[in-house]
């Protein structure tokens, strides 16, 4: 495995708090997003560890853990970025684009959903532009088992299901995954997340979610096109 010594910049930090740098292999210069957590966190680094085995998904070159119980993960770079810094620089994307990284969104949650993990939090934020061009889910930090007993609300409220958001699901499962997408495909296509001002009181705005009408899609994205 890589031995990497200094980190070159930050990057961020995933859903379950772990802190994301980018750095350098000592020996080849090959660069990775390493993604650290603390000992409290390293169970969670683990389970991401186990399921990032598809083309469509951050690939991982390995994992290590420190003396003091903390786990880091050696991830792919990808040096396109995010898929929401795309969006923002550009203030939407066109259809061709959104399609193209639609369905390589749609192959990701395939691949976990027949693996029984559910992601839980799918939105432009956590997915990312690889070298080749094209998207990959990542940030694994809220994902789950979808055949097992925890069931947790977590992720961003706007590309929150309804019937989670209703309380009719004890957290996300496969079919949040999907509306997520399509919130997600509304974001691509206008430059902002679906309902907006949803920064204020978090019950009130899955109340919005659980209970309005869903949101506006914009008259010039076919769904016939999108299907193709």
């Amino acid at each position: 495995m890589a031995m990497i010594s200094e980190r070159v910049r930050t990057l961020g930090r995933g859903a379950s708090g772990a802190q994301v740098y980018l750095a350098a292999d000592d020996a080849s210069g090959e660069l990775f997003a390493v993604k650290s957590a603390r000992a409290s966190g390293a169970a969670a680094l683990r389970r991401e560890q186990a399921i990032m085995r598809s083309p469509r998904v951050v690939s991982c070159a390995g994992g290590r853990a420190g003396r003091d119980g903390s786990y880091q993960l050696l991830l792919e770079f990808a040096p396109g970025g995010s898929l929401a810094g795309e969006v923002a620089r550009t203030g939407g994307l066109d259809e061709r684009a959104i399609r193209a990284y639609a369905a390589d969104i749609a192959a990701g949650l395939a691949y976990l959903h027949e693996e029984s993990v559910v992601h839980g939090h799918v939105k432009a934020r956590n997915v990312v532009i690889g070298a080749d061009g094209r998207a990959k889910l990542a940030d694994f930090g809220c994902a789950r088992s979808s055949a097992g007993s925890e069931k947790i609300i977590d992720g961003t409220p706007a590309f929150m299901a309804p019937e989670v958001a209703r309380g009719e699901e004890q957290g996300p499962g496969p079919a949040a995954d999907v509306w997520a997408l399509g919130c997600m495909v509304v974001e691509m296509a206008t430059g902002r997340a679906p309902w907006s001002g949803m920064d204020g009181d978090a019950l009130a705005a899955m109340h919005r979610i659980g209970y309005t009408t869903v949101p506006e899609v914009p008259q010039w994205l076919s769904a016939s096109e999108m299907t193709r």
